[in-house]
């Protein structure tokens, strides 16, 4: 990152790294809306994706880059930008020309970022420990059958301060993605007669995909009461 030294080239990683998690994130939307549907397809993704070697030694280490270089990158464009003007980030009112969500990138950006501290330790490192420390990989619990839709629904059944926290986390995440995605495509130079397409799909993305996530946690909540 210390390489990256003009201004244009550092919101150009920035752009390119945003739209690789939009990639990322529309993958695990589809995987975990399974366990609405179908939690037998849930259980086999689940444990494709989580024994699978190119997903787990290539991709996984990928994305775990990819969501470090992003906010890292974010926190170094809002110090230089802090220090080229003479008014602090925080002082821009709420009258000034530019959106909301525009303005505070890196508000919506930290509070997605502690999201992902929770959602790692919920799933994440659990299936480190079971998978590398406790050596299973069989992906079954004590019964015999997987263990994924349980353990996901075990996480919001009778937790509703988890399940609001998820709800908070994901509308930050709709705001972040809603001045985010369609910020990317203008980045890299977009700018022709698919533009208004572009940020059609990009709104409908920001907000379907995290209200998505909202309704799963939902969905497992109000399922098992």
């Amino acid at each position: 990152m210390g390489g990256i030294k003009s201004s244009i080239a550092r919101k150009v990683a920035m752009a390119l790294s945003g739209l690789f998690l939009v990639l990322f994130l529309a993958q695990h939307f589809t995987i975990n809306f399974t366990s609405v549907v179908s939690p037998d397809t849930f259980n086999e993704i689940s444990q494709f994706m989580g024994t699978n070697f190119l997903v787990q030694a290539v991709l996984q280490p990928i994305l775990i880059f990819g969501v470090i270089f992003h906010f890292v990158m974010g926190f170094i464009l809002e110090a230089r930008n802090r220090s080229a003007r003479s008014i602090g980030y925080a002082k821009f009112d709420g009258n000034a020309n530019s959106p909301w969500v525009s303005r505070n990138m890196l508000i919506s950006g930290i509070v997605v970022l502690a999201f992902l501290g929770l959602h790692f330790y919920d799933f994440w490192v659990h299936e480190m420990q079971v998978k590398y420390l406790q050596g299973d990989m069989s992906g079954l619990n004590e019964a015999g059958e997987f263990r994924y839709y349980e353990e996901t629904v075990a996480k919001f059944a009778g937790q509703p301060i988890r399940v609001a926290i998820y709800v908070f986390s994901f509308i930050f995440l709709m705001l972040h993605l809603l001045h985010g995605f369609a910020s990317s495509f203008q980045t890299m130079g977009v700018n022709n007669k698919y533009s208004k397409g572009i940020r059609t799909f990009t709104k409908a993305f920001a907000i379907v995909i995290p209200m998505g996530f909202v309704f799963i946690a939902i969905f497992h909540y109000l399922n098992n009461l």
